[in-house]
């Protein structure tokens, strides 16, 4: 180890007080990566002044400036190995006051349904103790009812009138009889003297619609800044998985690649199978999910992320750009953070946008209208949907 990495690793122990010391003996500033260490550290044992509210200065896009605790896990595991991160992690427990939240399983229970504190859970899940495990699931789980009044019905709406058109076929088939659709088109053949309906048309499913149905693909960054967007993403992923008209795979990634589809029968067991933090390789996630593609006119395939790419852009832009070519629709879903603001790396959406991709920082009720327009085949523009 080199003296300039000596000092600046004795600087990153002594705090930023001990700045304007270590200029005077020589050293040089902090590299972007090792501020971005400082300010982690500093929100544990910095002084008075200096705790999760201070402005970390670092970030892309247009990011709030002043990180909050999801945040600060998500660089934490980025920038440190698992053994220190869980230590950090653990002091910021005991000298934060979250212990007490995370130990009392009363006060989850009494917690009133936020955004952040359920994005703050599923960060340290693995930190809560066994007997308060039950209770902070089903803090994430009024959360999970939350969203799904928000998102479920119009979901369903947007995918039955995008592919509803298609869904009947002229061959008759007794197991493939539509009875909701029949009876609902037959109300006016109703027979009094018989009370029944006698109906002029009856309507099958048609079996090859399963064979030929859409494919979604969600494609979701974990990394510690996507909190809000997994909560909403997890519960349209397991809506969508529950409508036999399309086909939903979905897929987490940070360094690594997790294919969480076998989750998304339960959306609060889908939630707690991400691993939030870390760092970032969205072009390895957009290769994994190109193996998924079987008949891509018949794919859409969402990228949730802050385009904070970690790995190689040029292998993220090319990787979008080889779907794009294939015949998928590909959109960019961009992170949202407190109240519905837009937290993305401005520079890579607006090269994904420059090669025709739409990139929406839209908030959640505008999902479903967006999943109908690109199901119908019609065109996404950015400005309807922010």
């Amino acid at each position: 180890m080199t003296q300039t990495e000596q000092m600046a690793r004795w600087r990153l122990i002594l705090g930023s007080e001990s700045q304007q010391r270590f200029e005077g003996m020589g050293g040089g500033a902090l590299s972007k990566e090792e501020l971005l260490m400082d300010s982690a550290l500093s929100a544990i044992y910095g002084g008075p002044g200096e705790s999760f509210s201070a402005s970390s200065g670092q970030g892309a896009g247009k990011g709030p400036s002043s990180p909050n605790i999801s945040k600060w896990l998500g660089d934490l595991r980025s920038l440190f190995d698992s053994e220190i991160v869980a230590v950090v992690q653990n002091d910021a427990i005991e000298r934060k006051g979250l212990k007490q939240l995370l130990l009392e399983p009363e006060l989850l229970e009494d917690l009133e349904p936020d955004l952040n504190m359920a994005s703050t859970l599923l960060m340290l899940k693995d930190q809560i103790p066994k007997k308060s495990k039950e209770s902070a699931r089903k803090f994430i789980r009024k959360i999970v009812e939350q969203i799904n009044q928000l998102l479920e019905s119009d979901v369903r709406r947007a995918v039955t009138a995008a592919l509803n058109r298609r869904a009947h076929s002229p061959l008759p088939s007794a197991s493939a009889l539509d009875f909701p659709y029949t009876i609902r088109h037959n109300l006016r053949n109703y027979n009094a003297e018989l009370k029944t309906i006698i109906p002029e048309r009856v309507w099958f499913f048609d079996r090859s619609s399963r064979v030929n149905r859409w494919h979604v693909i969600l494609d979701i960054d974990q990394s510690g800044s996507m909190g809000q967007s997994i909560l909403y993403s997890s519960v349209m992923a397991c809506i969508l998985a529950s409508m036999s008209a399309v086909q939903t795979s979905v897929v987490a990634f940070d360094t690594q690649i997790m294919d969480l589809t076998p989750l998304c029968e339960d959306p609060v067991d889908l939630l707690f199978g991400f691993q939030m933090g870390g760092g970032t390789d969205i072009a390895k996630s957009i290769a994994y999910c190109q193996n998924l593609v079987e008949t891509p006119a018949k794919t859409l395939f969402f990228l949730i992320s802050d385009l904070d790419e970690g790995g190689n852009r040029a292998a993220l832009l090319r990787r979008l750009e080889e779907l794009t070519d294939s015949g998928v629709t590909v959109a960019v879903l961009l992170a949202i953070a407190d109240g519905g603001k837009p937290y993305y790396d401005a520079q890579t959406a607006q090269r994904v946008a420059a090669m025709g991709i739409p990139c929406f920082a839209c908030t959640p009720e505008k999902l479903p209208d967006l999943l109908e327009r690109a199901l119908k085949g019609q065109g996404l523009d950015a400005s309807s949907f922010s």
